[in-house]
């Protein structure tokens, strides 16, 4: 999956955490939900202001820059003949 860099931020990410891109293509957290306990309103990490192209998917890297990948779309359709198995009877 080659991705390129949209936006260097560098944000640092804390564990526990999950970081994305919201609709206004700025960087928001949210407290993971774990067990029982309910995961946290968003807040907004950095303003970045990215704007998407249709057909990507964008996200954070490990670097806490923003990039995207291009969407793999159509794969192969298995038919059913194939994925039926055909077993032996034992005698």
């Amino acid at each position: 999956m080659a991705s390129k860099k949209v936006a260097k931020v560098g944000i640092k990410k804390e564990k526990g955490y999950l970081y994305f891109l919201d609709k206004q293509g700025d960087i928001s957290c949210a407290k993971m939900a774990r067990g029982g306990s309910k995961g946290g309103a968003p807040k907004k990490v950095a303003k970045v202001g990215v704007k998407r192209e249709e057909g990507y998917l964008y996200f954070i890297d490990k670097q806490g820059d923003v990039s995207c990948a291009k969407m793999v779309r159509g794969g192969t359709r298995k038919s059913k003949k194939s994925s039926v198995k055909k077993t032996k009877k034992r005698k």
